[in-house]
């Protein structure tokens, strides 16, 4: 009798002595059809430190909501807004997924050949007056004292709004997401410059991070392990999709794409926004960004904050 108490503090001790452990269970939040459903797609079935389950959500803002409610434990969004959360007092971080961005595109046949050119035309701008890809091409407009908001015809819409906009000729480009940019070049349209070109005309070098994995930093350090975990997966995920044929074969239905040509060039896309270096340098240039942003939406995108929150990138590994 005297052994049954010491094989009880074994357990306690070392549980894995006596029952398997419980696998953390990490509730994301993502949108149907994006890039995050195919990387998910392609994670291995088993993994010894965490389990997904995931939580459809309707649109991006949807997405803020269910995290901020705790309905999620993590989505994809952008660091800007992790910043303004943290000003308020929120514990919320970042951790790099994509730097694809997106992109300004015209008709084949259009004679717009660079940003200037833009001068007296109609553009269509998907999302709207904060849209950070708007932003940043007025920044850069403006090294050629050309003011955009005073010298193109503007429509806002939603990113398939805009695609049909620039079909049916009732804009002369389209600033967009890189999906729907990628889904225009496949069928004949032109790419202007891109996201990563914007910031290199600005003097940013660097390949930022665009969207990222945001969750509470609290709630990470309580499961370091498994978010570590997650986090290597994930990456792994991505580089099969990229060099494994077979892998991105499993995902194209995925991808609402018919057409061989839409589909490589989304996977070309994809790919590009790999993330392979995240250090100093980067989150040093995106805190440059930020304040080039600031400027841009006289502080209405970054909120009263002078510069980019201290913890807003996630230091947990």
């Amino acid at each position: 009798m005297k052994l049954y108490p010491l094989f009880i503090m074994l357990c306690l001790v070392t549980v894995s002595n006596c029952f398997a452990a419980e696998k953390t269970t990490l509730r994301i939040g993502i949108q149907a059809g994006g890039t995050v459903e195919w990387e998910l797609s392609a994670l291995p079935a088993e993994s010894a430190d965490f389990k997904i389950e995931v939580h459809p959500v309707a649109t991006a803002e949807a997405g803020k909501i269910a995290l901020q409610s705790g309905a999620v434990d993590m989505i994809v969004s952008d660091w800007i807004w992790v910043s303004g959360l943290r000003a308020q007092g929120e514990d919320f971080t970042f951790y790099p997924y994509s730097s694809t961005a997106g992109a300004l595109v015209v008709p084949a046949n259009s004679p717009i050949q660079s940003v200037k050119d833009l001068s007296g035309k109609r553009l269509g701008i998907a999302g709207g007056e904060l849209d950070k890809n708007w932003l940043l091409l007025q920044a850069l407009a403006q090294k050629d004292s050309l003011d955009l908001n005073k010298t193109v015809e503007k429509t806002f819409g939603a990113p398939p709004l805009i695609s049909e906009q620039l079909k049916q000729n009732r804009v002369d480009a389209a600033l967009t997401y890189w999906h729907f940019a990628a889904r225009l070049e496949a069928a004949g349209y032109r790419q202007i410059i891109d996201g990563r070109g914007i910031l290199k005309g600005l003097g940013i070098e660097e390949n930022v991070p665009s969207l990222g994995y945001v969750f509470k930093q609290s709630w990470a350090a309580s499961h370091t392990a498994a978010v570590n975990g997650f986090f290597k997966a994930s990456s792994a995920a991505k580089k099969q999709l990229c060099t494994d044929d077979s892998a991105w074969q499993k995902v194209i239905p995925l991808t609402k794409a018919d057409d061989a040509a839409t589909q490589n060039l989304l996977r070309q896309r994809y790919c590009n926004g790999g993330v392979e270096q995240w250090g100093d340098k980067e989150q040093q240039a995106a805190a440059r960004i930020y304040t080039l942003l600031k400027a841009a939406s006289n502080s209405q995108l970054t909120g009263k904050s002078d510069t980019l929150q201290t913890g807003t990138f996630w230091s947990g590994q």
